[in-house]
């Protein structure tokens, strides 16, 4: 692995995959990797105040309405970039973060964001994917679902080419609750794989 390589983290909310990271670094498990910047659109994410108590630079970068008229995405995208260009981030890690980067954003970042998926490839692309998985799972249209990391080279949602994929089965005891919960051990469990495979080859 390249000594130096520098993680930007994108969040939306809780921030357990940001810990996953975070627990990995401490433990040396992505030697040589390091947090240099954790970034969220939301200002009440709790993933904000896991990474100041680590004292990692924790930012809030708001995005428009889509009514307000100020901005479109794409210039904000475009702020972002250049915001981590600050911090020398050599690899943006989507780990919960809930918005589609535009092109805009993904030019200055070539096949280097990750992000983490609660769902197999090509199933229940975008928001709520495990609920969705086990509603469907309840139907007698599925009997697994999976978490998936991959690359996001454009702005296909929770498309591009697969780091790694894990199939989880849905059992019928399940609750949503157990079903999230094992899914969440899963992502992180594969987050950290992928990563440390990424760095390894970089």
């Amino acid at each position: 692995m390249t000594e130096g390589q520098r993680l930007a983290i994108l969040i939306s909310g809780y921030g357990s995959n940001l810990q996953a990271v975070l627990d990995a670094i401490d433990s040396e498990r992505l030697p040589g990797a390091q947090i240099v910047v954790v970034v969220s659109d939301r200002d009440d994410a709790c993933g904000l105040e896991r990474a100041r108590r680590h004292g990692l630079p924790a930012l809030h970068f708001p995005y428009p309405s889509r009514d307000s008229g100020r901005q479109t995405r794409r210039e904000r995208d475009g702020e972002l970039a250049t915001l981590l260009h600050e911090y020398e981030v050599d690899w943006v890690v989507l780990a919960g973060w809930l918005r589609i980067l535009s092109c805009e954003f993904l030019r200055y970042y070539p096949m280097r964001v990750v992000n983490v998926h609660p769902a197999l490839p090509g199933q229940f692309p975008g928001l709520n994917a495990i609920e969705r998985a086990f509603e469907a799972s309840r139907s007698g249209e599925i009997r697994e679902t999976g978490v998936t990391v991959h690359l996001v080279p454009d702005e296909a949602v929770d498309a591009g080419p697969i780091i790694l994929s894990e199939s989880i089965a849905i059992h019928p005891e399940d609750s949503l609750e157990s079903l999230t919960e094992r899914t969440h051990r899963v992502e992180h469990r594969l987050l950290i794989a992928a990563l440390s495979q990424l760095l390894s080859e970089s």
